[in-house]
């Protein structure tokens, strides 16, 4: 039962980013869509923030769909870490480690989803995808082959 674990930790952290990135790109659930994105990049005071926040959407976006496909894993999550390391960087820290469970107006969240985010993401790149993946289909179909010229090397 241990890839399915690793399975359920990839649905999870791959549905979140792809929602996220859903809304930053398309402006789904209540999102600023992508120009509010760009917005928000430019009030970080980041230099180039239209293609700064198409990065940013896409790689939450299409990272997070490539995480439910369990397809590149280690590198899909290397990305997001570093997503998520920026964002730590840029927005959570001056906010402290909590989360603002109270929605206190004038105070954001603090790194404490992040860092949670980025030891999921960590996971994932070390032990791979688990079952139901891509990553793992093509792993059991290379070893299949690999045995196979075995075999008929001993031939």
């Amino acid at each position: 039962m241990r890839p399915y674990g690793l399975t359920a930790l990839r649905l999870a952290v791959g549905v979140v980013f792809a929602a996220h990135g859903a809304q930053k790109l398309l402006g789904l659930w209540g999102g600023p869509g992508l120009s509010g994105t760009a917005a928000m990049v430019n009030s970080l005071g980041l230099p180039y923030p239209y293609p700064l926040a198409m990065l940013l959407t896409l790689t939450e976006f299409c990272g997070g769909i490539l995480l439910v496909l369990g397809w590149l894993t280690p590198w899909v999550s290397l990305a997001l870490i570093i997503d998520m390391a920026v964002a730590i960087w840029k927005v959570h820290y001056a906010n402290g480690f909590f989360m603002n469970w109270a929605n206190t107006p004038g105070r954001g969240h603090g790194i404490e989803y992040n860092v949670v985010l980025i030891g999921a993401l960590a996971a994932l790149m070390i032990s791979g995808a688990g079952a139901l993946s891509i990553d793992d289909w093509r792993s059991q179909h290379h070893e299949a082959r690999a045995r196979g010229r075995e075999r008929m090397r001993k031939v």
